[in-house]
């Protein structure tokens, strides 16, 4: 078997495949290429209205890309990703997505309350695809707050495809849905023949800014 790099992780993902681990203790990790795939249509992303009002309240600072280890270690710790009972982030997948994220290739979005991280994402940027991973809070509706920061962000950068890789009823809410293996690669075939800018919006752009990004259409 192939030893698994940083560059075997990017050229999975322009196939559409993705890697996981069994469980945290888990020594290997393995490849995922599911049937059917949970992507959130940018131009279709469904905002609760009780959300936006606590958004237009700022109750967290939100940063972009500060804390990537904290970030994943957050998503490890809440073990709750996918109605799984165990984790699938190993130390190895922590290794790797670092490795990617000193290449620019993995984002964050993050919820912070003073000096302490409260919720966030990360995911991996090919082209215009954005590849959502995981998310996690210890605050009430943080890991949501980050998502409409990443669809605004996205919106903003010209991307087209939000990958969610399974369906939630936590994403149903926003507006995921499934399409087929076949459907998929054909977007992300489209997606990475452009760049998305994951910078375009400014990281010190206010709430209303931040949901004016979301009636636009890409």
């Amino acid at each position: 078997m192939n030893r698994v790099t940083a560059d075997l992780i990017l050229h999975a993902y322009a196939q559409g495949i993705f890697p996981m681990a069994e469980t945290a203790l888990s020594p290997d990790i393995y490849w995922v290429d599911p049937e059917r795939r949970g992507i959130i249509p940018l131009n279709d992303f469904h905002l609760p209205r009780k959300l936006a009002r606590k958004i237009r309240r700022q109750p967290f600072e939100i940063r972009i890309d500060t804390a990537f280890i904290k970030v994943i270690e957050g998503c490890a710790a809440t073990a709750a990703h996918r109605s799984r009972t165990e984790t699938w982030i190993n130390d190895q997948i922590i290794s790797l997505y670092a490795q990617l994220f000193d290449q620019g290739f993995v984002h964050t979005v993050e919820c912070w309350q003073g000096d302490r991280l409260v919720g966030g994402l990360y995911g991996v940027s090919l082209g215009r695809a954005f590849c959502g991973e995981s998310m996690f809070h210890t605050v009430t509706d943080a890991s949501k707050v980050a998502l409409v920061y990443l669809v605004a962000r996205l919106k903003a950068g010209s991307y087209c495809l939000l990958d969610t890789q399974f369906i939630t009823p936590h994403l149903s809410q926003f507006g995921a849905t499934e399409i087929t293996r076949h459907a998929y690669k054909k977007r992300l075939v489209r997606a990475l023949e452009g760049t998305g800018d994951y910078y375009c919006l400014s990281v010190s752009s206010g709430p209303e800014t931040v949901l004016q990004s979301l009636t636009q259409t890409s």
